[in-house]
């Protein structure tokens, strides 16, 4: 059974994420988010995708992007350190991910294709850990991680970035039209 990570167990700057994840159980969790997400923009239009709630803030299209991309290394990252790997894994610089990713060329239902395939690989890899293997300790980014902390910051991530959508993107006095 999944237990919230110790705060010695993820760097300080993740614990926005940790502590937004619900107490209990973690996969039903990352299940119900997938749903969740993929509903909330699922029916966004082309002329919506691209709106950004202020300048410099990405699209978003770009958002749902940098969800997967973030999920897609986290996942390495739990593969890495669950199966002993000893070698610091690096870190990555989400504003070069994005700007390099060609987010706004692809079509919304890609974009959610490839959110959900990441997540669904995401939730096989966790289901297929040991107990042993969500307590092992890696490096990454120069950091000490748990696999089951990288587990809660994907959740919390996730639930951050649609909570940004829902409130500053959805919300916006300036969010086009249908």
């Amino acid at each position: 059974m999944y237990q919230k990570p110790q705060a010695n167990e993820y760097p300080a700057y993740f614990s926005a994420y940790v502590h937004l994840v619900p107490d209990g159980e973690l996969l039903e969790l990352l299940n119900e988010q997938l749903k969740a997400t993929v509903n909330a923009v699922n029916d966004v239009t082309e002329r919506q995708s691209q709106f950004r709630y202020a300048p410099n803030k990405w699209t978003v299209k770009e958002v749902i992007g940098h969800m997967a991309d973030t999920e897609r290394i986290m996942g390495y990252r739990i593969l890495c350190i669950a199966r002993g790997e000893t070698a610091p894994l690096p870190g990555f610089d989400d504003n070069l991910y994005v700007q390099n990713g060609s987010f706004n060329q692809l079509s919304m239902q890609e974009l959610l294709e490839n959110f959900s395939t990441v997540r669904q690989s995401t939730i096989v890899l966790l289901k297929s850990l040991d107990s042993a293997a969500w307590l092992r300790k890696g490096n990454a980014n120069g950091f000490e991680i748990t696999v089951r902390a990288i587990a809660s910051i994907i959740a919390g991530h996730e639930l951050h970035h649609r909570q940004i959508l829902l409130e500053r993107y959805f919300n916006s006095s300036d969010y086009p039209a249908r």
